[in-house]
């Protein structure tokens, strides 16, 4: 029987998407079945290993080979046809067919045809054997059915299986450009895309946490932990440039994981699509992820790459609004919550950003060219990469660093991030937009003690308090003002007098009380303090001189403190 070599346009043989799956996976295919039970007839199964197989075996190529060895030009899940020629002679010995058999089994041979004549007028016995130990199935084809009829009973099917993948792909499309169009374009596309592929679907923004979700209904494939998923996130955001982060099928019954990056134009990672399945994904199929992950690249980058002057200006006008009913007003608040990537009527937070080193100037801008943040004085760079740690579009220059509305609870990896960078930041409590002026007013009272400590205060873990208000340096010219002549007597007798009134104003006044506490007798009790109210020239009996000598102390430098008392 003549061979038949199938034309190489019927079929492409690239390479399939990176990390997707195993090589070949991304080829079209034919079910096995399928393309046996369309043999023409007369041609019969000798042996089937498809009966017991786990799963359905794909045809990807029909390839005619007499070599003794084929293996080194076949892809996976091929059928070979031979006509026997590799078992004249030497080559029908037992073991000499059973290391034959054994090589195609090992790069995942679908089935070998055997076709009969013009080298044998049956199968031989010994092909038959080892195709049943090593579970290949083996077809018998007879001398009127020529390997033509073969190779286009494949051509045919596999034009069949191209239609039904590119209605597959154009339609999944078409549901993700209607979803990228919807009020929740992240959440609605996730969902179009889980009709195309079964299981399910993360969108993670640049701070890791996940933005939208969604699982298909027939999925049979859960979420994993989150461990493995930071895991996985970790080596993606790790990494530079085009790529995939894929993880095996896990025991817990998450499947197949691949993580894709959402790219920004400067090439950083904006987020993450992680996607799982419960087997590598088809050709269609990762079509429709990719055109998936190019329309999020698109949404946030318009997110956060957007025009940049009116995010300035919107910015300071929800700031500093003259008209303070006017930013109450209902489609103010909602255009503010839209700007911040927030669901309407959302509380937003005011962050205020300043150099750990106290200059200032524009942000320095992760360009992603290494591992480590690089600095460059870019006012449009800087903006981006604020909006991109922040997630929203409202962020403003100021002439301390900059200040951004968001949604976020800016939580520790957001705050090692910016730290990372040099900076250092004061976070407001989530408020109304109608709130947003005065919060960002009281908050820069806030970053003055932020500065001063050189690191980032939050105003939830900060009690308010005249001293916390003052901080250190405010405190210190009080001290300096309210005591400032007692530096002309000597340092412990100084200290000394400053104990004393510390205990008299604790004791709100109270002679036997303040004797009690320091050890002495009341009568010296009232020479001291007669002695301050002269030094300082203070009136200690009006309550407003004697609360600002108590606040006054809280920072007394540690030259007028008594090491061991009474």
């Amino acid at each position: 029987m003549g061979n038949f070599i199938l034309e190489s346009t019927l079929m492409s043989r690239s390479a399939p998407l990176e990390g997707v799956a195993e090589a070949g996976a991304g080829l079209a295919s034919v079910p096995l079945e399928q393309f046996l039970s369309g043999l023409p007839a007369g041609v019969r199964r000798v042996y089937d290993a498809g009966a017991d197989a786990a799963a359905p075996l794909p045809v990807r190529w029909v390839e005619p080979s007499e070599l003794e060895d084929p293996t080194p030009y076949l892809l996976e899940h091929e059928v070979v046809l031979t006509a026997g020629l590799p078992f004249v002679g030497d080559g029908g010995a037992p073991d000499a067919v059973d290391r034959y058999v054994q090589r195609l089994t090992r790069v995942n041979v679908s089935a070998l045809v055997f076709g009969l004549h013009p080298y044998f007028d049956e199968v031989p016995e010994a092909l038959v054997e080892a195709c049943r130990r090593h579970r290949l199935t083996l077809v018998e084809a007879p001398a009127d059915v020529p390997f033509a009829a073969l190779g286009l009973e494949f051509a045919r099917l596999l034009e069949a299986e191209n239609v039904r993948v590119m209605r597959r792909m154009a339609e999944g499309n078409r549901h993700l450009m209607r979803a990228v169009l919807a009020p929740r374009p992240e959440a609605d596309l996730l969902e179009a895309l889980m009709r195309t592929v079964p299981g399910w679907a993360l969108v993670v923004g640049a701070n890791r946490r996940t933005r939208a979700r969604a699982v298909a209904a027939k999925s049979r494939v859960g979420v994993p932990e989150q461990a493995v998923l930071d895991d996985v996130l970790q080596g993606l955001f790790a990494g530079r440039g085009p790529r995939v982060e894929t993880r095996p099928p896990e025991p817990a019954g998450s499947g197949w994981i691949a993580a894709h990056p959402l790219r920004g134009a400067r090439d950083e990672t904006l987020g993450a699509l992680v996607l799982g399945a419960e087997r590598p994904l088809d050709a269609a199929e990762q079509s429709v992820v990719g055109t998936a992950i190019s329309l999020l690249e698109a949404l946030l980058r318009q997110r956060t790459e957007g025009a940049l002057a009116p995010s300035q200006l919107a910015t300071g006008l929800l700031l500093r609004s003259a008209e303070e009913r006017a930013i109450e007003r209902r489609e103010v608040v909602e255009l503010a919550a839209q700007s911040a990537s927030a669901p309407s009527g959302s509380r937003l937070r005011v962050v205020q950003g300043f150099r750990a080193d106290g200059r200032a100037e524009p942000a320095p801008v992760d360009r992603g060219r290494s591992s480590r943040p690089t600095a460059r004085h870019d006012r449009a760079g800087a903006i981006l990469q604020w909006r991109r740690i922040f997630d929203t579009k409202l962020v403003e220059l100021t002439d301390f660093g900059f200040t951004a509305i968001t949604r976020l609870g800016v939580e520790t990896p957001v705050v090692n991030e910016v730290e990372a960078l040099g900076w250092r930041l004061a976070v407001s409590d989530p408020v109304e937009v109608g709130e947003l002026p005065e919060t960002h007013r009281r908050l820069a009272v806030l970053r003055a003690r932020a500065m001063e400590a050189g690191r980032t205060l939050r105003a939830s873990g900060d009690p308010v308090s005249v001293p916390a208000l003052l901080g250190r340096q405010a405190g210190g010219l009080l001290f300096e003002h309210a005591f400032g002549p007692l530096r002309e007597l000597e340092p412990d007798r100084a200290a000394a007098l400053l104990d004393v009134l510390e205990a008299w104003l604790e004791a709100h006044g109270g002679w036997d009380a303040t004797a009690k506490a320091t050890g002495l007798h009341r009568n010296s009790v009232r020479r001291q303090i007669a002695q301050v109210a002269d030094l300082t020239g203070r009136d200690l009996n009006d309550a407003g001189a004697r609360a600002e000598l108590l606040i006054a102390l809280r920072y007394r430098p540690s030259s007028l403190v008594i090491e061991t008392r009474g």
